[in-house]
């Protein structure tokens, strides 16, 4: 079988804002080191940005093959995805501190008659991932959205209802499991309590107070500025990761060459509440910091976003829109994002002081041989952090 990707040890670099001493030195070479290492493993690119309160560091590798596309920078702006849930989870939290509506609230009562049980479902249960409603990116028919090949404008309600019309995973409150319709039922209560839409309740209660310019929840594929350029393996290369019974020849829509496709252009804002939201890593980590540190939340809702149950069988925990994950170096607090071109993860300490955000032009889906090395990355990139 011919490997995903082709290996390329040729890279770009765009290195900023990096310190200076040998202990700090020797951290910084070795995030270079572990970036190229990834690139090398196959990933098109990878920005890094390192944020320990006192010093930034940041820094950005390429394949050279995708220098005909686009020079990536750590600046430009990625598609967020499902980090997207975190901003959800805090604009449900201020609406609770505010009284328009509680975690105890069904969601019957905000969405009357949407999901089979949903006078047992709460919005805590949508927020921590205990609902036990099927994920409907499992369900076949939004595989075409995933790949760029849809023609119908797939709203919120109607992703809801594809996944009503599959059987609970489990009762609600029983167990935990990821599903992202949760966050597009959780993006549905919020705009019912408040009477305004999602995008809305974004801008003025998260981007305008925290002037995160390079931020938005996008109703198309396009940027607003400078963006990274996300891949993904053509259809030969792809096919080996795709379910039994996938049509021979299905692939992502986009330019094609160097065995890859350019999935920049393919329209994810249907991902909404629950991962569609654009950003950079600067901007993302100015979020972090004001949430973490109490800016954005009283401390009870605070603690009620940080309080955890177990994800799966791992040792990485779940709360309300964050997750918290045990590295090498200490804990941290953020989430993971996932879409067609796009991989991130972006966390931080407790108290928002110190961020990390390590963003990769590819989704891990459809790429299982750059999982070590990413997650390699991100744990020296905490290290960092916390050096």
């Amino acid at each position: 079988m011919r490997t995903l990707l082709r290996t390329t040890t040729a890279a770009v670099a765009a290195t900023a804002v990096l310190t200076t001493g040998a202990v700090t030195a020797s951290a910084t070479d070795r995030l270079a080191g572990l970036a190229d290492g990834l690139v090398a493993a196959g990933a098109p690119g990878v920005v890094v940005r390192v944020d320990d309160g006192r010093r930034v560091t940041e820094l950005a590798r390429q394949a050279r093959w995708t220098t005909q596309d686009h020079r990536l920078r750590p600046t430009d702006q990625f598609r967020m995805a499902s980090n997207t849930k975190t901003v959800t989870a805090t604009i449900a939290l201020q609406l609770v501190a505010e009284g328009t509506l509680t975690l105890a609230d069904p969601v019957e009562e905000w969405l009357p008659g949407t999901v089979p049980n949903g006078g047992a479902i709460t919005v805590e249960m949508l927020l921590k991932q205990t609902s036990g409603l099927y994920d409907f990116l499992d369900d076949p028919r939004l595989v075409p959205l995933v790949i760029g090949r849809e023609r119908h404008r797939w709203q919120p309600a109607e992703l809801v209802a594809v996944a009503a019309e599959h059987p609970p995973l489990f009762a609600p409150g029983e167990r935990w499991d990821y599903s992202n319709t949760n966050y597009t039922l959780a993006g549905m209560v919020l705009e019912s309590a408040s009477g305004r839409t999602y995008a809305d309740l974004v801008e003025q209660r998260v981007l305008r107070p925290l002037r995160l310019t390079d931020t938005r929840v996008p109703t198309d594929a396009t940027f607003p500025g400078r963006h990274a350029h996300g891949y993904e393996p053509d259809a030969e290369h792809l096919a080996p990761h795709l379910p039994p019974g996938t049509p021979p020849g299905t692939g992502f829509a986009g330019p094609e060459h160097d065995e890859h496709v350019d999935v920049t252009g393919i329209d994810i804002s249907p991902a909404w509440a629950a991962g569609g939201m654009t950003s950079t890593a600067r901007d993302w980590q100015r979020f972090q910091s004001a949430l973490f540190s109490g800016r954005l939340l009283p401390q009870e809702q605070l603690r009620d976003m940080l309080s955890t149950v177990p994800q799966d069988q791992g040792t990485d925990r779940y709360g309300l829109g964050v997750m918290e994950i045990s590295t090498p170096c200490g804990t941290v607090w953020g989430h993971t994002g996932g879409l067609p071109g796009y991989s991130s993860y972006n966390f931080a300490d407790r108290t928002g002081t110190r961020t990390v955000s390590v963003l990769t032009t590819r989704m891990k889906l459809f790429a299982p041989e750059n999982a070590a090395a990413e997650k390699a990355l991100f744990e020296a990139a905490v290290c960092r952090m916390y050096s």
